[in-house]
């Protein structure tokens, strides 16, 4: 879709972090990660919301987050990770997306209050996404 910034991710022409990278899947970092190292998984083709995901691509999209979920916690030192995906309301970009952020105890995220945080540059989100395509 032209005016989707994550169709445009996949495409190439927006600049991404990116961590996973499968025929049907892509992964990247979210550029407000709640918690460094918190990544979105998108389906290559347009697809708005988990309502209109076709089965063909469910078991390749929730694979992808189960690889990330659990190499989160080797490339952070995590003790878990948080999975989830909105679907409409509070989805930010119309394009489903599965949120997989790394997770320790006492680090504040509290129910569905997400504080954002920043990298610190270009050159630490990208030292972020190497650990987890390490991990992978």
């Amino acid at each position: 879709m032209a005016d989707c910034l994550f169709c445009s991710i996949i495409a190439g022409s927006t600049p991404a972090h990116i961590v996973y990278d499968t025929p049907e899947v892509l992964g990247f970092l979210d550029i407000r990660p709640v918690f460094k190292g918190h990544t979105l998984l998108v389906p290559r083709e347009h697809i708005a919301t988990l309502v209109e995901l076709p089965d063909d691509l469910m078991v390749p999209l929730f694979s992808a987050a189960r690889s990330v979920a659990a190499a989160v916690r080797t490339a952070y030192d995590a003790q878990g990770s948080f999975v989830a995906a909105n679907n409409v309301v509070s989805q930010s970009v119309p394009h489903l997306h599965v949120h997989v952020v790394p997770r320790t105890k006492g680090d504040g995220l509290r129910g569905f209050f997400w504080p954002r945080t920043k990298y610190t540059d270009d050159a630490e989100a990208a030292q972020y996404a190497e650990k987890l395509r390490d991990a992978l």
